[in-house]
């Protein structure tokens, strides 16, 4: 929420979930000094005008950027040069799109939302195959053309966790803080990727809730590896 989460609280809950990888959109300064404090590899470009992005590594990665309207997509690719759980490459993609929300800006935010989705297709069908998980807030339900492009080429993570529970994913996303989960906005697609779990978590100070994903790889579950 552009700074206002508590950046220690949120530290907690990471360093408490034994993630071996965070995605951040809006990320403060205090923020991404507390988050590297847990992970101690990964990027940070924190700011104070809600483009701050970071991704918060376990181990050592490479970094790049997907250009897109607005606000680039971040990019991580771990090598199992680093990550020994790993025998091939997996890439991490954190997006922030661009909000729908109405007002006298409405038509600059529709341009940038509709460029970005557009860049960021391109890039996935450019790059079909790669095991990947692409992550963050699209500011989009599933209703939204836009998480529908995405969807058509990645696997909604959440949703197939939940079909296979018989149950529905939860909604991610609160019109305030403290208040009650509204919609499902913040999601979590992947290619060659197997849910093992995933969780939805509150982050105090946040309007967004956190998204917790236990993944495995499919080619690794195949050869007997964990690929955890």
């Amino acid at each position: 929420m552009n700074g206002r989460a508590d950046p220690e609280a949120f530290a907690d809950l990471v360093r408490s979930s034994g993630a071996d990888a965070v995605v951040v959109q809006e990320l403060s300064p205090e923020q991404a000094r507390a988050l590297a404090g847990v992970l101690p590899h990964g990027r940070f470009e924190p700011a104070r005008d809600f483009t701050g992005m970071g991704i918060a590594l376990r181990h050592a990665a490479e970094f790049d950027r997907v250009v897109l309207t607005y606000r680039d997509a971040r990019v991580a690719r771990l090598d199992p040069a680093h990550w020994p759980a790993l025998t091939g490459g997996l890439e991490i993609v954190n997006v922030h799109m661009a909000s729908p929300a109405f007002g006298p800006r409405a038509w600059n935010r529709f341009r940038y939302r509709r460029d970005q989705c557009r860049r960021l297709v391109e890039y996935l069908d450019a790059t079909a195959g790669r095991t990947r998980a692409v992550l963050g807030d699209f500011n989009a339900t599933p209703a939204w053309p836009l998480y529908q492009r995405v969807a058509g080429r990645l696997e909604d993570l959440a949703l197939s966790h939940a079909r296979s529970r018989s149950a529905k994913p939860a909604k991610t996303w609160a019109r305030w803080v403290g208040g009650p989960s509204l919609l499902r906005i913040d999601h979590c697609f992947g290619s060659g990727l197997r849910v093992d779990d995933f969780q939805v978590v509150a982050i105090r100070g946040s309007d967004h809730s956190g998204l917790v994903v236990d993944l495995s790889v499919e080619e690794q579950l195949a050869s007997g590896d964990s690929g955890r």
